[in-house]
């Protein structure tokens, strides 16, 4: 990584974000990450985005598939935001521990998230190292009762009320 990079880095580290758990399937398999570089796009169609590295297994999942999923974590979803970043982790089986349920697109989504989104791909746009995944929302579910929501901020996990 260049000293640019590096202090590009730095510098978004202190931007909050939300935490999401992305979620797509192909074939039989479910494929799932956890992301901060996501955002709602358009309301007129609903469009939101998600950005993925060109690296992560994730990334031929995703665009192979054409269906993306979007769980907006809380605060006490936190572990599962920290086993969905973990790098190595095996594909079979990584949501066993997960309480999930399946979109009508076949995507899983977590249970008792903020919101959870079942999207299309609308359209993929190179960006040097990752992708930007502009994706139609199909279908939103809302909680209830919304708990605090996990935040990233300087490389670190926190919650938001």
């Amino acid at each position: 990584m260049t000293p640019l990079g590096a202090d590009l880095r730095r510098a978004m580290s202190r931007l909050a974000g939300g935490v999401v758990v992305l979620s797509t399937r192909l074939g039989t398999h479910d494929h799932a990450m956890t992301a901060s570089a996501v955002c709602s796009v358009s309301l007129e169609p609903p469009l939101v985005l998600a950005c993925v590295e060109v690296a992560a297994r994730f990334h031929d999942a995703v665009l192979e598939s054409g269906v993306l999923g979007m769980s907006i974590l809380t605060a006490a979803q936190r572990a599962h935001a920290d086993w969905l970043a973990t790098p190595g982790r095996p594909v079979i089986g990584q949501l066993d521990r997960i309480p999930v349920h399946r979109a009508p697109s076949g995507v899983v989504l977590l249970d008792e998230s903020l919101a959870t989104l079942d999207c299309v791909t609308w359209a993929v746009h190179p960006a040097g190292d990752h992708s930007i995944v502009v994706a139609e929302v199909m279908a939103i579910t809302l909680a209830d009762d919304p708990e605090a929501a996990l935040v990233y901020y300087r490389n670190r996990f926190g919650s938001l009320a």
